[in-house]
């Protein structure tokens, strides 16, 4: 005889036998209860049930005999198959549906004939295919107690945020997603946890964070948790987002306010399309300040955004906003890569001969960087520093450069603004900046300082003072004063490479300013205004040969002359003995 006995205590549920019952291995013989599951209590082998040791209700304390069996060599009976799909089943899968686009065709339809796309879509674009995993899909609005529940699940779906982990490129990357078309993406309270919970979590594993901002602020109608709180001014996802140190890059397209507003400007890099408006006030908020009606497309249309520098990148669409944004994540893991060429014969006609005429010198990042590799950061603000990425033989570098054609590359208020933070932006990311550099110095004069030109172009001098990562400098034409310093990362003594082409020149001023100041009184002896002139030229050319690049760097003012040509090569060549690159962990100013 086999005896089955108890495991454990528990109370006999249901007997599935009689006595005499023949029964396969794996049947089961009787049903116990605990902790208010069920357990099968199943044959070990084929047999005769001849002996029942219990009955229903009957408590167990275990090691009781439960039943004897008689082995017997038994046939297995066939089992009943399932008939339809588990109704648990079928309900998860209906609901799942629900947060799908088709399943809001309509709204769906509205957005596409607006040019927009919806925010699953921007994320499907954005990560690896199959890569995507979605937290707090379920969540819905706080709003059951005044809402039926149907009515949620089919307008509220995520409470208005796709939230989500994946890869990109193959980079591990988090993103949040604001679905305009819940609630005109306004922020509710499970759309904050859900915020929260992925903040923390990129910031466990140090993973960057692409948001997709529209829609508006705080939503006053969250009626389950409205009487909990008075104004929820201690919700956490502003500061922790703001002090998360991954990369953040931000993405607009349509209307963007208030608390959507306030986390794209707390963006390392923000991206917004044509068709965009950002602004810390809708309409609704405008009009109850008292400051009058407004339409929403009056509020910080794109135009005016790139020229105030809150835009760094304007795209056309959302798919190319997408499409930078993968290339901006891929920046960091970049390395060098074989094949490109070394020598440039382009950037040996960049600079005229004449040294009093401007040039382009987009034409000189043309022939530094890669084909096509080139990404300008806010060209629409600051137009006197040029600024973004590029690769040299697949090597990520930032590049920082004056623009002659802006005031003679003098350095403005908004400039410095535009390459100290551009500085910090590379730090933060651990990317090496090569400097081009070509300035009379920082821009002087009543008006400029109505400005408060002293404190933005110091930026300059603290963020370089402040920069961990290699650095390289390239004088092109001009080095002048406190203005070719702050090019350098606050000297020429700071980068790891400092080097200049032949038509390279450096002084402590202009040149021509040099000479009124220092010879004002030998020049006013001068009676007649040919000889004066003459004698001003004499001069002029004595400081130039002085200051010229062959001579400086004779006298060790800078590391070394280098052919045009082979720019390309010398800064690979700084760069591979200039030490690892690692993001420094401290934040970026948000302008």
């Amino acid at each position: 005889m086999k005896t089955i006995s108890a495991e454990t205590a528990a109370i006999v549920s249901e007997i599935r036998v009689n006595l005499g019952d023949e029964v396969a291995a794996g049947s089961v013989l009787l049903v116990t209860e605990l902790m208010k599951m069920q357990h099968d209590i199943r044959a070990p082998e084929s047999g005769v049930v001849r002996s029942l040791h219990v009955k229903a209700g009957d408590e167990l304390r275990g090691g009781e005999p439960l039943v004897s069996l008689e082995p017997a060599e038994i046939a297995p009976q066939a089992q009943p198959k399932q008939v339809g799909q588990r109704a648990d089943f079928s309900t998860y899968e209906a609901r799942m549906q629900l947060l799908e686009d088709s399943s809001r065709s309509v709204a769906v339809a509205k957005r596409h004939k607006m040019g927009s796309r919806t925010a699953r879509e921007n994320i499907n674009d954005l990560f690896d295919a199959g890569s995507f995993t979605e937290y707090g899909a379920l969540a819905l609005a706080a709003q059951r107690s005044r809402r039926p529940l149907e009515e949620l699940q089919a307008r509220t779906q995520g409470d208005g945020i796709i939230c989500g982990t994946g890869t990109v490129g193959g980079r591990p990357v988090a993103a949040m997603a604001v679905d305009y078309m819940v609630l005109a993406g306004t922020q509710g309270y499970n759309h904050h946890r859900k915020m929260d919970r992925l903040i923390e979590l990129a910031g466990r594993d140090g993973l960057p964070i692409v948001l997709f901002a529209e829609g508006g602020g705080g939503r006053p109608n969250d009626y389950d948790v409205a009487a909990l709180m008075t104004a929820g001014l201690n919700t956490p996802s502003f500061r922790q987002f703001a002090a998360h140190k991954g990369p953040k890059i931000g993405i607009v397209s349509g209307l963007c306010f208030a608390g959507n507003a306030a986390l794209f400007g707390v963006c390392d890099i923000r991206i917004a399309t044509q068709n965009s408006w950002i602004g810390m006030g809708g309409p609704a908020m405008i009009e109850g300040g008292g400051l009058g009606t407004v339409k929403a497309q009056d509020i910080g249309p794109s135009e005016t955004q790139v020229a105030n520098g809150v835009i760094d990148l304007l795209t056309k669409d959302e798919a190319e906003a997408v499409a930078a944004a993968k290339g901006l994540l891929t920046l960091p893991h970049s390395a060098p890569s074989e094949g490109a060429e070394d020598t440039s014969d382009a950037l040996r006609a960049v600079v005229p001969t004449d040294r009093t005429r401007a040039y382009d010198m987009r034409a000189a990042i043309a022939g530094l960087a890669d084909p096509d590799s080139f990404l300008e950061l806010r060209r629409g603000f600051g137009p006197g520093m040029i600024t973004g990425f590029v690769k040299i033989k697949g090597q990520s570098l930032g590049l920082l450069a004056n623009n002659p054609l802006h005031i003679g590359g003098a350095i403005d208020a908004t400039a410095g603004d535009k390459g100290a933070r551009f500085l910090q932006l590379c730090d933060a990311w651990g990317l090496p900046v090569v400097t081009l550099c070509d300035t009379p110095g920082f821009m002087v004069g009543p008006e400029i300082e109505k400005t408060g030109q002293v404190a933005h172009i110091s930026r300059l001098f603290l963020a370089g003072a402040h920069f961990s990562q290699p650095l390289i400098t390239v004088i092109l034409r001009k080095a002048y004063g406190l203005g070719a310093m702050a090019m350098a990362g606050g000297g020429f003594d700071r980068p790891h490479y400092c080097c200049a082409w032949p038509s390279g020149e450096v002084g402590a001023m202009g040149l021509e300013g040099a000479v009124k100041l220092g010879h004002r009184d030998r020049l006013a002896a001068i009676a007649d205004p040919a000889e004066r002139e003459a004698e001003y030229q004499r001069l002029v050319a004595q400081l130039y040969e002085n200051g010229s690049a062959l001579n400086a760097a004779s006298l060790l003012e800078f590391d070394a002359v280098i052919d045009p040509g082979e720019t390309r090569s010398e800064i690979l060549r700084a760069l591979a003995t200039a030490g690892p690159c690692r993001p420094n962990g401290r934040y970026v100013d948000a302008w």
